[in-house]
């Protein structure tokens, strides 16, 4: 097997998820062929998350049963079906203490990591990589131009010393940030970073077909930065946004503590919860102004919902919350019958 998984951190037992987040960039004319399989897989090994596949290759986040996750990356990397084209996968670990998804989806999709530019083909050009090592120089150079790909609710709780923030609220509005912000004749050079690599493919490769010349981007994103780089020598502040149940990460990958708003997904610290506008489930400060009363009577119906599963001891989503659903059919029926 050969992936692109150098500096797996160690495992720990006590957390018993190991979540794998993935991507490669690669030519699959056939990606929909590749799906069910995949799936297959994952549901045979209680494998949680969710994977994307479009015609410029694999993306998403996995986690379940340490083993588990060694097997589906064994699977990908070595089985005749898949070996071709997702051999040296870009993969990082790490390690939850708690299911970080409930359910797993394979999706098929236009794009891994929705642009919306043609002409940002990471399978054609892409950025010069950095290593974590050697981050911390490029970005202190004072005349390079450090950028957060990422969107403003992620950068809102972490990101680097110096870097600019487009505030962009969806990733295809970086296009228009570079042409309103930025100029290749003046901007010389541009170091670029996101979570896990993926967005900077296609960041730094959209760039450099728009004429911008120096284009560097943070090998395996913050996600690789936090894991190799000692806390002392970091020029990260902050947390790392994740997209599951974690919400956050920070030094050396620990869990942090925050939580999502389940009205709008902004990540929310102790303080945040602690606002008389935070309602559980229903807003949070961030989204109180953006909702109608038909919005907080839609939430406050499914934070009623969540509340009474968790009365009932079942799952409220996922794929758990079907086999409980089921299970209280049954026993619905079988209580039934009993009385009959």
């Amino acid at each position: 097997m050969t992936t692109n998984a150098s500096h797996q951190p160690a495992e720990n037992t006590s957390r018993n998820y190991k979540v794998a987040a993935l991507y490669k960039f690669v030519a699959l004319d056939d990606f929909q062929d590749l799906q069910q399989p995949i799936l297959a897989f994952c549901k045979a090994y209680d494998i949680k998350g969710t994977l994307l596949l479009a015609q410029e290759g694999i993306n998403g986040t996995i986690a379940g049963p340490h083993e588990a996750i060694d097997n589906l990356i064994a699977y990908l990397s070595t089985d005749p079906m898949f070996e071709k084209c997702f051999q040296d996968l870009d993969v990082k670990f790490s390690f939850a203490s708690t299911p970080p998804f409930l359910r797993i989806r394979v999706r098929l999709k236009k794009e891994i990591v929705t642009l919306k530019a043609p002409e940002a083909s990471p399978t054609r050009q892409v950025g010069t990589y950095v290593d974590s090592e050697d981050w911390n120089t490029i970005i202190s150079d004072p005349e390079m131009v450090v950028l957060d790909t990422r969107n403003d609710y992620e950068v809102s709780i972490g990101t680097f010393e110096g870097a600019i923030d487009p505030k962009t609220t969806t990733f295809t509005e970086f296009k228009d940030f570079v042409s309103e912000n930025l100029n290749p004749d003046t901007h010389k050079k541009v170091a670029m970073f996101c979570t896990g690599g993926i967005r900077c493919e296609k960041a730094s490769s959209y760039m450099l077909a728009h004429g911008f010349d120096q284009v560097y981007h943070l090998k395996g994103g913050i996600l690789k930065y936090l894991e190799t780089i000692p806390e002392d020598n970091s020029l990260w502040q902050g947390d790392c946004f994740v997209f599951d149940e974690r919400v956050a990460v920070g030094a050396g990958l620990k869990e942090g503590g925050y939580t999502q708003c389940h009205a709008c997904r902004h990540p929310l610290s102790a303080n945040d919860r602690e606002s008389p506008d935070f309602i559980q489930g229903i807003q949070c400060s961030f989204c109180k102004d953006k909702k109608t009363e038909a919005d907080r009577k839609r939430a406050a119906s499914r934070q009623r919902q969540i509340e009474l599963a968790k009365q009932r001891g079942i799952t409220h989503i996922g794929d758990q919350a079907n086999d409980d659903a089921n299970r209280m059919r049954e026993e619905k029926l079988m209580r039934k019958f009993s009385q009959a």
